[in-house]
Formats: C-alpha cells, sequence, structure tokens
C-alpha cells in the first residue's frame, strides 16, 4: 500500500528529472487504478504537451478539465495545443476561460496574447500583454512577445523599446535577441539584424530558427553565399524545417537558381501544404522560368490560403501583372492596400499598372510611394519639396534618384523647373555629369552624395516632375532632341567613324547586372548573330559593364566593332550615337539616350513591359524617333529578332544617301535645345 502511495512522488522525479518514458509509465499506472486522480491527469496531459503529443495531451487535459472544470491552467495548457493545430477559435476560448478563472496568472495572458497574434488580432494582442506586464513588471518573456506584437502592427520604435527592456531583464534570452533582429530587419537596419541574430546563436546554438532568419537578413544583404550556408545550417538542424527550405529557395532564386530554389519550395509545401508563403515564392520562381499558368495557380491558392496577407496580394497582382493582366492585377493591389494602407511596395507596383495603362493621373500619385519602399535610400534635406509654385528666385536641388535611363527621360522636364524663376542645382550620378555640364536649363550641377553640400530652398527628386506638371499621355514635352552631343567629341567620333560607308548600327543587349529587372529584360549577344549577315551594315558595341568582353570572346568577333576601351562615359556615347545610323538596344538607358538625341532607336522589349512603353503600341509618346519590338511569347527572342531583321533589311532598302554628319548639322531651337 505505501509503495503505492509514493507512485505518483516517484513518477513526478521521474518528470523533473526529464526522464519522461518512465514517468508516462508511472502516470497510466496510477491512473489505471485510480481513473479520477485530477493531479495525474494533469501531468500526464503536460507530459504529452512536452513529449510532442498532441492528441493525447488534449485527451487527458479534457479529462483533468471533466473531473476540474475550475483547473484554470489545465485549460491554459489546452488552449497552447489547440492554437498549435490551429484551432484558433477553440484556442482563445480556452483560455479566456483560464483567464476568467485565474485573472492574476501572467502566463495566461502571456499565451492569449501569442495566440491573439499568430491570427492577426493584434491590438488584443498587446492589450494581452500589457495585462501581463501589470501582472508581473520583471516578465522579460512578455516584453519580448510584445515586442513581437508591435511589430507585426508596424509600431516598430515602440517593438525596439520593450524588446531592448526583454533583452535588459534578461541578457541571456535568445529568443528576444531574435525578435530584436526581425525588428532591425524590418526597419531595414541588417547589418543591426545580423548582430542581434548571431547574439542568439551564441546563446542557442542549436536552434535552427535563429540560422534561417540570420540567412534571410544576409539575402537582403546579397551575401548570397552566406545566406545559403546558413539556411542549409537550419535545416540540417530540424530536417523538416518548412521556415528554413521557404529561405533558402529566396536565396537560390536571387542567385537565378531557379531550379534548386523550385526544390526547396516544393520541400517546403511537402511539408506543410498549406504555407502560403512557399505557394507565392514557388509562384514567382515559376514566372521567372515561363511558367505562367503554374505561377498564378500558386500565387492564387497563397491568397486562399491567407486571404490577410497584404503581401502575397502584391505578389499575385505583380504575377498578373507581367501576363498583362492588369485589371486583375491592380485589384490585387487594392486588396493589397486595403489590408495594409501603408503597404508601400503594393502603391508602387499599383502606379506601374496604372502608368503602363496610361492612366497618368492616378500613376504619378501612386508612384510617390517608391519614396517609401525598403529599397529606396531615404534622404533627409531638411527643406520642402517643391509643389510646382513659382520658384520666384528661389534655389531648387533636383535630384536623380534611380537608374541612369530614368535621369536621361526626365530630365525634359528642367526648363519647365526654370521657367518658375528659381536657380536649378541638379544633382545627378558622376558618370552624366560631363554629358549634362553645358545643358541649358542647369545653373549648377553637382555629384550624388549621401548629403549634398550646398544651399538650396527646396528639393525634389527627379521622378517627381511628371506628376507636379500633372503630365498626361498628350502633355508629354516629346521634343527632341532635348540632350545634345559635345560638338567636338561628335567631331571627333565622326573623324573616326569616316572611313565606314556602310550603314552603322549601335547594339546593347544587356544592362547593368546590379538591377534585379536586368536578367528578364535582357537578351543575349548571340541573338544579335542573325543580323550580322546584313549586307552594307556595321555593327558597333556599345555595350558597357562585364558583358562587353563577349564580343571579344565571340566567334563573331570579326564582324562587331567593340569600342567599350573607347568609351568613358555617357558623353562618349551620346557621341558615338550621333555618328551612327540606328540604336538597336534592349530597355537600357542608351536607348533613352539615342532618344533624347533625337536619333532613330528600336527598343527591344520583354514580355512584361517597364510601364513606360505602355501596351500594344509600337511607338513611344516619349521619344518620338523610337520604334518598339515586343516579344509576343515569354522569353522568345528568336520571333522578335525575326522581325527586327527584316524591318533592318527593309531600312536599309529605303535609305537612299545618309544624313549629314552630326556636327555639320544645324540646330533646331526649340524650348528644350535653344540656349538661355
Amino acid at each position: 500500500m505505501g509503495q503505492t502511495r509514493d507512485l505518483p512522488k516517484q513518477a513526478f522525479d521521474y518528470h523533473q528529472a526529464g526522464d519522461l518514458a518512465k514517468a508516462e509509465v508511472l502516470y497510466l499506472k496510477i491512473l489505471k487504478e485510480d481513473p479520477h486522480h485530477v493531479d495525474i491527469a494533469f501531468l500526464l496531459g503536460t507530459l504529452y504537451l512536452q513529449s510532442g503529443n498532441p492528441d493525447a495531451a488534449i485527451k487527458f487535459l479534457k479529462e483533468t478539465i471533466k473531473l476540474k472544470p475550475y483547473h484554470a491552467i489545465a485549460h491554459s495548457r489546452l488552449g497552447i495545443i489547440l492554437q498549435e493545430q490551429g484551432k484558433f477559435d477553440e484556442s482563445i476560448k480556452s483560455l479566456k476561460r483560464a483567464i476568467a478563472l485565474d485573472s492574476t496568472n501572467v502566463d495566461i495572458h502571456n499565451n492569449l496574447g501569442a495566440v491573439l497574434t499568430k491570427i492577426g488580432k493584434l491590438d488584443e494582442a498587446v492589450e494581452s500583454y500589457n495585462r501581463a506586464i501589470k501582472l508581473n513588471q520583471e516578465e522579460y518573456r512578455v516584453y519580448s512577445n510584445l515586442a513581437s506584437a508591435l511589430k507585426e502592427s508596424g509600431k516598430l520604435e515602440e517593438a525596439l523599446i520593450n524588446c531592448n527592456k526583454a533583452i535588459e531583464l534578461n541578457p541571456h534570452y535568445a529568443e528576444a535577441h531574435n525578435n530584436l533582429g526581425t525588428i532591425f530587419q524590418e526597419m531595414n537596419q541588417l547589418e543591426k539584424a545580423i548582430v542581434s541574430y548571431k547574439n542568439a546563436i551564441e546563446l542557442k546554438p542549436d536552434n535552427p530558427e535563429l540560422y534561417s532568419n540570420l540567412g534571410s537578413a544576409l539575402k537582403e544583404l546579397g551575401r548570397l553565399d552566406e545566406a545559403a550556408r546558413y539556411c542549409r545550417h537550419a535545416i540540417i538542424l530540424k530536417p523538416e524545417y518548412v521556415e528554413a527550405y521557404n529561405n533558402l529557395g529566396t536565396v537560390l532564386q536571387e542567385e537565378s537558381k531557379f531550379d534548386a530554389a523550385i526544390t526547396n519550395y516544393k520541400q517546403a509545401i511537402n511539408i506543410k501544404p498549406d504555407h502560403a508563403r512557399a505557394h507565392s515564392n514557388l509562384g514567382t520562381t515559376l514566372q521567372e522560368q515561363g511558367n505562367t499558368d503554374e505561377a498564378v495557380f500558386h500565387c492564387r491558392q497563397a491568397v486562399t490560403l491567407d486571404p490577410g496577407s497584404a503581401e502575397l496580394h502584391n505578389n499575385l497582382g505583380a504575377i498578373l501583372q507581367k501576363r498583362e493582366m492588369i485589371e486583375e492585377a491592380i485589384t490585387s493591389y487594392d486588396m493589397a492596400i486595403e489590408l495594409d494602407p501603408d503597404y508601400a511596395e503594393a502603391h508602387l507596383n499599383k502606379s506601374f499598372a496604372l502608368l503602363l495603362t496610361g492612366n497618368y493621373k492616378e500613376g504619378w500619385i501612386e508612384n510617390e510611394w517608391r519614396l517609401r519602399t525598403k529599397t529606396h535610400s531615404l534622404r533627409n534635406f531638411n527643406k520642402p519639396k517643391w509643389d510646382g509654385s513659382p520658384l520666384n528666385g528661389k534655389t531648387i536641388l533636383v535630384h536623380a534618384e534611380q537608374g541612369f535611363g530614368d535621369t536621361i527621360q526626365f530630365i525634359r522636364y528642367l526648363p519647365m523647373v526654370k521657367a518658375q524663376g528659381g536657380q536649378v542645382i541638379f544633382e545627378c550620378h558622376n558618370s552624366l555629369n560631363r554629358l549634362l555640364k553645358n545643358y541649358a536649363w542647369i545653373d549648377k550641377i553637382i555629384e550624388k552624395t549621401p548629403e549634398p553640400d550646398i544651399k538650396f530652398d527646396t528639393q525634389l527628386p527627379i521622378l517627381s516632375l511628371p506628376g507636379v506638371f500633372g503630365t498626361t499621355h498628350d502633355s508629354i514635352p516629346s521634343n527632341t532632341p532635348y540632350i545634345t552631343a559635345d560638338p567636338g567629341l561628335a567631331k571627333l567620333w565622326g573623324i573616326r567613324l569616316d572611313n565606314d560607308s556602310n550603314f552603322k548600327v549601335g547594339i546593347v543587349w544587356t544592362g547593368n547586372a546590379d538591377n534585379k529587372k536586368n536578367r528578364i529584360r535582357s537578351c543575349t549577344l548571340e541573338d544579335f548573330y542573325s543580323l550580322l549577315d546584313i549586307h552594307g551594315t556595321t555593327f558597333y558595341s556599345l555595350q558597357k559593364g562585364p558583358a562587353s568582353v563577349e564580343v571579344d570572346n565571340s566567334l563573331n568577333k570579326t564582324e562587331i566593332v567593340n569600342l567599350n576601351d573607347q568609351i568613358k562615359d555617357f558623353a562618349d556615347t551620346a557621341a558615338v550615337i550621333a555618328n551612327l545610323d540606328l540604336i538597336i538596344s534592349v530597355d537600357t538607358a542608351v536607348v533613352h539616350l539615342a532618344g533624347a538625341l533625337g536619333k532613330p532607336v528600336w527598343n527591344l522589349l520583354h514580355f512584361a513591359p517597364d510601364w513606360r512603353w505602355l501596351l500594344n503600341r509600337d511607338d513611344s509618346p516619349w521619344y518620338p524617333e523610337m520604334r518598339l519590338f515586343r516579344q509576343t511569347k515569354l522569353n522568345d527572342w528568336a520571333d522578335l529578332f525575326k522581325k527586327v531583321k527584316d524591318a533592318l533589311l527593309q531600312k536599309i532598302n529605303n535609305t537612299k544617301t545618309l544624313s549629314l554628319k552630326y556636327y555639320e548639322k544645324k540646330p533646331t531651337l526649340t524650348l528644350y535645345d535653344c540656349k538661355k
């Protein structure tokens, strides 16, 4: 009899020592002898919770509640398990019942907050955590969880304060360091995020989540090899870890290793078929490979699984837009914005869709959200943005913000700025300074720096000018040329090319390798080979960057003149273009430069074109001398080049006499090329 009385103590001792198997045997033996032993039923339910047997845990916790309906901790632990099973309504019901029974229990309020955070009821979650803190202001775990809820609410500064409080209370709490990393990552302070994740790993080196999160931050910094290594280590620690497979997939996708990325996304989905983000990521990768139907399917599946995710609706919109399903894309962007009104990326994507369809009025407004996206370098000028009102002698700083092509396209607005009666300072990339130094409507040109050391009264990013001036399709300032090549340089290049009596064609096949869109919009040098047998033509490579050496390594290198070594900057490129008869290029800064110079230019467009080229037309309202060649099937450059070849043959046959040399032409004086 005494031995039977000792069994509960023996079982509990085993349980406390971590020997769950022996504890389980004794607990079951006790319950067989005494099925109404409420404490043992509760301990057995807790043991199964700890050992990862949720169904058994639920069975014995419910038995505990049946025997003792007012057992608050049993209700609480039942709520935890139901939450892990995705039964959120039942979980919340159990946790609220536990609070009704014991409103002073910090852990129960904390657990309720965790469930509410998971289902997106963030205001209620914050209230639960705050109630827990009122009960115990030294409970570091609650501060850490509160920080997570605040981060999800977009209240990043408050989140930072509470996370730091958790670390102050317990510097060895790895979860708080991890949460701090996620907050810094959301704030785009990636170096700080990496430090926090590494601090967490030092404290808890066997936690796979920490390695996966570190990999995610490294990916955003572009340190892809390191990112992949940490994600793979997370998978080694936990082979069924869904998030690590998903994160590794994003790294591989960034490296353009699409097959490997797809394998990892599919592995994540195999483990967790309802993983919405993996479906969305799989969709975007399939789109990259041209599997558009599958891409749309998985992105639609993602929003079905998680209809409350603004990011997933935005991703679906981007996929639909690439298929030229513009109205549906805008609907998806609107849904994302409805869910998160401050979601800058969704606003920006919507602007691209609107501008692509020629809806400039709404498009320019939405496009201002680009200044709030994560990828935009925020600059604090401490001066007001210009609203288009008369300058009356004030000084305005107009600053370049994105690529060279954007600057070349939108500098056409500076005469309109100058007409408002002020001094115009223009800040741009160094590669454009020599080209623009004599631009008539710039009073001073400065090199782009983090903080310009110059006095001014107001400022505006150059891409905001079309919106300020209310540009519509019919009011685009399209007179060309609005940029001119330096006459001395143009004459020099004219002399260099004078011996060539052929029809001279400049070509470019790829853009800036650092631009994420470059791989999509670029063709290959080999695609141009089909043009090389056209009699009476000479092809000049205007390609800059690493790809320029492809000409020298090409089997057809004798057919193409490589000018890379002789072109220092855009001033040289402009001088060369001035002496050529035609430019044929994919969508790069060179097509903008040729268009701005008023030279004939053929722009080779991917199936999903940039917003500025509109849809279903072969001309451009921005550049009268430009002709657009569009892919009719995704990634099908071969068919496009057949059309280019036919058009080039026709153009050469129709060319009776070559034009005057550029430096012999008389300038046409218009608003855009006359001197002050």
